[in-house]
């Protein structure tokens, strides 16, 4: 009985893995149609490393998350088997992706510039750019769950900021955002109404908390806004 419990569990191990190797398989074989399998290799890599940060930090904070999962032109997600049950613990695990991809998006800045790789460049300005996306402050987007601990009228503003970039550049990917981000704009604003049904506990969370999230989001989103522009401009400087 003991060896067929340590058996299924190493099985269960096993096929987590399956599923977050086999599902970036596919997305590089995928990409690499369309961009060439360098940059599908590196471009999959940074969505991992993005998603690995929100898996460490949901860890971190005892919850039970599923390993990353890879979909082509969609990106990747953890299954969250356990929600958060305060509004911290949910803006920590969102901030935790885009710190790591931001990090990630770096190293390949600091080996381009070392050794003049314009693959690592144009990789890089991806990192930056996908990570700056993710910040716009609408859920299921990282920017949401981040600004969730500010307030979660914060994410009206990401209303016209999506319809935007529709705007510039229609895709089928922002309406599905935009549908996904719907309940939570209601949600958001029955707490302005005060006839929401969530647990008001699920808010509180002090003062100096809200405002010290409130200057790692914005610098966060300064930063990536500055580093997107510069890799861009080093792009077409090249081209």
């Amino acid at each position: 009985m003991g060896k067929l419990l340590v058996w299924l569990f190493a099985a269960g191990k096993m096929g987590k893995l399956l599923t977050t190797t086999g599902t970036m398989l596919i997305s590089i074989v995928v990409y690499s149609f369309v961009f060439g399998w360098q940059y599908a290799v590196g471009f999959v890599l940074l969505i991992f490393v993005h998603e690995m940060g929100h898996y460490i930090a949901a860890r971190q904070k005892g919850l039970d998350v599923g390993v990353p999962t890879f979909i082509p032109f969609v990106g990747a997600w953890i299954q969250m088997k356990e929600m958060p049950t305060s509004v911290e613990t949910e803006a920590y695990v969102g901030f935790a992706g885009p710190i790591a991809g931001t990090a990630g998006a770096l190293v390949c800045y600091w080996y381009a510039r070392e050794h003049s790789s314009q693959l690592l460049l144009a990789l890089s300005y991806s990192g930056f750019m996908i990570n700056l996306f993710n910040l716009i402050p609408i859920s299921p987007l990282d920017g949401g769950r981040i600004t969730a601990i500010i307030s979660p009228k914060v994410w009206f503003l990401g209303i016209p900021l999506l319809a935007a970039l529709f705007i510039y550049h229609p895709s089928p990917m922002l309406i599905l955002i935009a549908v996904l981000a719907y309940p939570q704009l209601k949600q958001a604003w029955a707490l302005h109404k005060g006839t929401s049904t969530q647990d008001a506990h699920y808010y509180n969370v002090p003062l100096n908390m809200r405002v010290n999230y409130a200057v790692l989001y914005l610098g966060l989103v300064l930063y990536l806004a500055f580093m997107t522009y510069d890799v861009h401009e080093m792009l077409r400087g090249v081209g």
